[in-house]
């Protein structure tokens, strides 16, 4: 007796060391049978039989309580004594593996006696028929066999408050040694329940390391079943992809990737766009300039919620294009291109508007006061205008109206053509009316063969 337990000992010290596999949770029970040896004041103590049932309930891993009773028998060469021990024990698992769960227990209780055989001349104070105290402590092994069921092996050492097991008082009180072997069930979950509801089996749970009453083993607003089966994301860390986003924010909050760092690809991990930069972590562009999120804040250090950053009324995006500063407004709008200095109701001659003698095609040399005309439109979109046309009196007069008001909307057809909106542009011809100088010499006929531009808006 005292060599099985010695062994069932070594073998637990000399368990490696391993994390708790078994679910020992729940509501059970057993029997064991085996023998017990007395440790009384005889040298000659026996093994003879000794049984035990019991209930056991799991309270939490690695944590285990029963309450049973036996009934058994010691002896020596000159007593035997019947035994009916009764008593609740914790049982402590410090490690357990798939295929073995070592444990540790201790308890107390109550144990009836009643020596059927002893010395024919016995102690006054000897009470051979009573019940007195037990402690008992040791140490076992279970070994799964079925599903919910157990070989259990234990072996133990029981210490009474009474020195009348044997009948004789010539020491301290009597204990015993114990050992058995038995069937243990429930108390468990078998490899294929699912406790914590998660859609993993406790098998799966014990292969990847979660914890099979919880559904969330890393807290992270997932269940264990739903990372494994439908997001392949790890069910034991927080942040699968270590963006700063929780698997859970990701999937349900901002339906991001879990498993991409930086989910819209834009150089900036989701988990900044969120929480640092306020920017949309699945649009590379937030705020729509043509600059990527990451550009603008790694490379341009421009503002990735403003379209254009330093309020110049030119977007980022075409800043950069064209090479001037998106953190500077000086330089957004181009310096103003020549214009003319137009007057509402105020007529200007467009001196240098040549035309083809007789005709409404404008000369080559006209090209540079046509210019400022259409900058004066393009830089001033309010701006509206009349274009009169006006000729000398030589010919019939039918003749110079009809030239004028071609003369004028030749110009007018110049502007359109370089993107000025026609409705912005009247024409009228005037033929030899409104002359500005006589048309008595060449030099006031030139002057009266004139387009004038009148800003009507």
């Amino acid at each position: 007796m005292k060599t099985t337990y010695a062994v069932v000992v070594a073998l637990l010290i000399s368990a490696s060391a391993g994390r708790a596999q078994w679910n020992l949770k729940g509501l059970g029970g057993g029997i064991g049978i085996g023998g017990a040896e007395g440790k009384t004041d005889f040298s000659s103590n026996n093994v003879d039989y000794l049984a035990r049932a019991f209930v056991r309930y799991g309270f939490v891993d690695h944590l285990q309580g029963d309450v049973g009773f036996g009934f058994g028998q010691i002896y020596g060469d000159a007593y035997k004594t019947e035994m009916l021990p009764i008593d609740a024990r914790l049982l402590i698992s410090p490690l357990s593996f798939d295929d073995w769960n070592p444990y540790l227990y201790g308890g107390i209780g109550v144990l009836h006696y009643q020596l059927t055989k002893y010395p024919a001349v016995l102690p006054p104070d000897v009470s051979i028929n009573s019940w007195t105290g037990v402690v008992p402590f040791g140490a076992g092994l279970q070994l799964p066999f079925i599903e919910n069921f157990m070989f259990e092996i234990s072996g133990g050492y029981n210490v009474t408050f009474t020195d009348n097991l044997d009948a004789l008082k010539t020491g301290g009180n009597d204990n015993y040694w114990n050992f058995l072997l038995g069937l243990t069930t429930g108390g468990g979950e078998s490899d294929n329940a699912d406790p914590d509801k998660d859609g993993l089996t406790n098998k799966e749970e014990r292969e990847l390391g979660t914890d099979p009453h919880n559904p969330d083993s890393d807290g992270d607003g997932l269940s264990d079943g739903d990372e494994v089966h439908k997001y392949h994301t790890d069910p034991l860390k927080f942040d699968t992809d270590g963006d700063g986003l929780s698997d859970g924010d990701e999937v349900l909050r901002y339906h991001t990737d879990p498993l991409k760092i930086d989910t819209d690809g834009d150089g900036l991990s989701d988990g900044d766009e969120v929480l640092k930069y306020h920017t949309d972590p699945l649009n590379k562009d937030t705020d729509g300039d043509g600059l990527s999120d990451g550009d603008e804040v790694m490379k341009y250090h421009t503002d990735p919620l403003k379209k254009d950053t330093d309020g110049g009324g030119v977007d980022d995006g075409t800043e950069v294009a064209r090479g001037t500063d998106p953190l500077n407004p000086a330089d957004d709008m181009p310096p103003k291109k020549e214009e003319l200095k137009a007057e509402v109701g105020k007529a200007i001659v467009l001196e240098g508007i040549v035309f083809k003698t007789g005709s409404a095609q404008i000369g080559p040399q006209s090209e540079d006061v046509l210019t400022k005309v259409y900058n004066t439109l393009e830089q001033n979109p309010s701006i509206e205008v009349q274009i009169n046309g006006y000729t000398d009196n030589v010919g019939k007069r039918s003749s110079n109206m009809k030239l004028s008001a071609e003369r004028a909307d030749a110009v007018k057809q110049y502007l359109v053509g370089k993107g000025i909106k026609a409705e912005r542009i009247a024409t009228k011809g005037f033929g030899p009316d409104n002359p500005v100088a006589s048309n008595t010499t060449a030099e006031g006929r030139q002057k009266n063969r004139r387009i004038e531009f009148v800003r009507t808006k």
